[in-house]
């Protein structure tokens, strides 16, 4: 929507229609055409208020700006007049960005960008931040659904490119870009938690084949490539941000639904809209080679300072990068809780500031690539505590190939666990309090007599992803579980995310028989009302979470405890 269907004048500010209305506490906008205000906060206006509106949350006035010149007019359903009015004030697009290593910023950001919906109303956001938002088509690699029922999963990549202004210094130069920086989000079923699991930049690992879909709308396969860094899976022989998905969903059997990229300055733009992070140095820091110079303690940090902090590796641990990753999450924590914070969601001008840096910074795939679906995925994620959001990063050890180490491998007994806990939905936040509880409700499913195998009759459809799952599970308990009675009827109706075992109360000994050959979680067990009759068999129907035929869907509840996690809610020192 315009201004003009608004009912406003041409010169005021979408910003400026952003009031407290005293009696709610909430920031609502100014409807009045003469006054600009709202019914209510015009009853209720004091000199305090009076000022506050004065203050344009984004400094001085300018005019909406208008989509990309780059969008068409046919594709964002705007005819060339209204281009051609919005042309003035248009933000001027950037030069190409240089991808930056601090992902997980938005994270922050989408906060103020859940409070500023709530405050500004859709159609400033769209008309103002819409069209900060980069976009690639990565074709099939992602989920082209905003939200879905299920847990979400968003690969947040920062790269080394180094264009952009003030970041010459930074970076690989000439370098297309490597994925640096990658972090695997994920936001549970329930929206009570988040797991970020960052991943090693040395990561040796095998490049799937990727297509990518090129300027002219046509694809391009990329071949793979084995035993390589993880980092060339972006940016090296034309890959996109499609190819790194693919990549981490074969190293980890999580596949991304969206991701976000962000640049070099992103980092000093969001830390100088939220007025600075705070961060904790276990020791003085002075750096020549980045320039980074704080004292023990606290310090608060904020444009190049930050980018310093995040981009340094010669002042922490061992001077790895899996040091730099501990202490990018750190800081990332801290960024979180400033975002979170009241001095933050109370301020009207530093909400708006950093809902704009936030999608300044961002390049995403179509799927979440407008400012309404962004908006729409923050809400989610906002709902998350931060006490809730565990980093981790991926258990590796030292790459046994090499006489020199220089690049890392998956920790052989520690990394699949911590993937099949992130795969079965289960929080590193909430680990012992669900272990207990899935044991109790295991106890309980499995309590009371079994069934011998060659009584249980059983019916199994396919509503998995993976083909042929039905008569592979047949095969498998006739052979080796005794279980003759069982019958392959193809696929299910429509696809299910979880497995499912419906049976009769007369059948209960046979489902508990079935539960413990399968390793069934008790949610997957549906009791029906009526009895059975004559031969009549159980249901099963294998979801997407089934792995394969002898794989238990229950999945591991623990990781081991020598894997380093920490919490967004907890100040900690850099060491």
């Amino acid at each position: 929507m315009d201004a003009q269907s608004r009912g406003r004048a041409d010169d005021i500010d979408p910003a400026d229609q952003w009031v407290l209305n005293p009696h709610t506490g909430n920031y609502e906008l100014r409807l009045d055409q003469s006054a600009g205000e709202s019914p209510v906060a015009a009853r209720t206006t004091t000199a305090e208020d009076s000022g506050r509106r004065a203050e344009s949350p984004d400094g001085p006035r300018r005019e909406v700006p208008a989509q990309r010149s780059r969008r068409s007019a046919q594709k964002d359903g705007r005819g060339p007049e209204a281009s051609a009015a919005g042309g003035a004030g248009r933000r001027k697009r950037k030069a190409p960005k240089a991808r930056r290593k601090k992902a997980l910023m938005w994270t922050g950001g989408v906060t103020a960008f859940v409070v500023v919906a709530a405050g500004v109303g859709a159609y400033v956001l769209y008309e103002r931040f819409n069209g900060n938002i980069s976009t690639i088509d990565i074709g099939d690699a992602g989920n082209n659904d905003v939200l879905s029922d299920g847990p979400m999963n968003i690969l947040i990549i920062g790269t080394d490119k180094r264009t952009g202004k003030g970041n010459e210094g930074y970076g690989d130069k000439g370098s297309e870009g490597h994925a640096d920086t990658n972090i695997l989000f994920h936001v549970s079923e329930d929206r009570t938690n988040a797991t970020a699991l960052s991943i090693p930049r040395d990561l040796m690992t095998d490049i799937p084949d990727c297509e990518t879909v090129q300027p002219d709308g046509s694809t391009k396969t990329i071949p793979g490539t084995p035993r390589v860094r993880f980092n060339v899976s972006l940016g090296q022989e034309g890959r996109n941000p499609g190819c790194t998905m693919q990549t981490v969903e074969a190293i980890t059997g999580i596949k991304p639904d969206h991701f976000m990229m962000v640049d070099f300055n992103a980092v000093k733009e969001l830390t100088t809209a939220v007025g600075g992070v705070k961060v904790c140095m276990a020791k003085p820091i002075n750096d020549p080679k980045s320039h980074l110079e704080l004292p023990q303690g606290e310090s608060t940090v904020a444009g190049e300072d930050a980018l310093a902090l995040l981009r340094t590796r010669h002042s922490f641990g061992n001077e790895s990068d899996l040091d730099r990753i501990k202490v990018q999450q750190q800081f990332l924590g801290s960024m979180i809780r400033e975002m979170k914070s009241s001095d933050t969601l109370t301020n009207p001008t530093k909400l708006f500031k950093l809902a704009d840096a936030a999608t300044n910074a961002l390049t995403v795939d179509q799927g979440i690539g407008s400012a309404k679906k962004l908006m729409t995925l923050a809400q989610e994620i906002g709902k998350v505590d931060t006490k809730n959001i565990t980093f981790v990063t991926l258990p590796v050890i030292d790459n046994p190939a090499e006489t020199v180490k220089a690049t890392v491998v998956p920790h052989p007994t520690q990394a699949e666990p911590l993937f099949a806990m992130m795969r079965s939905d289960t929080s590193l936040t909430e680990v012992k309090q669900k272990e207990k509880a899935a044991k109790s409700k295991q106890a309980a499913l499995l309590k009371g007599p079994k069934a011998a195998p060659a009584d249980v009759r059983v019916d199994v459809l396919n509503g998995g992803e993976i083909a042929g799952a039905a008569g592979a599970t047949v095969t498998w308990l006739q052979n080796q579980q005794g279980v003759l009675k069982s019958a392959n009827k193809a696929n299910a109706p429509e696809k299910i995310k979880k497995t499912t075992l419906e049976y009769a109360p007369n059948q209960a000994d046979q489902a508990r028989a079935l539960a413990e050959m399968m390793g069934l979680p008790a949610a997957a067990m549906k009791q029906g009302t009526a009895d059975a009759e004559g031969l009549e068999a159980m249901v099963l129907t294998l979801g997407a979470d089934f792995k394969g035929a002898g794989i238990p869907i229950t999945g591991p509840a623990k990781i081991s405890d020598d894997v380093e996690r920490a919490s967004a809610d907890k100040a900690v020192c850099s060491k």
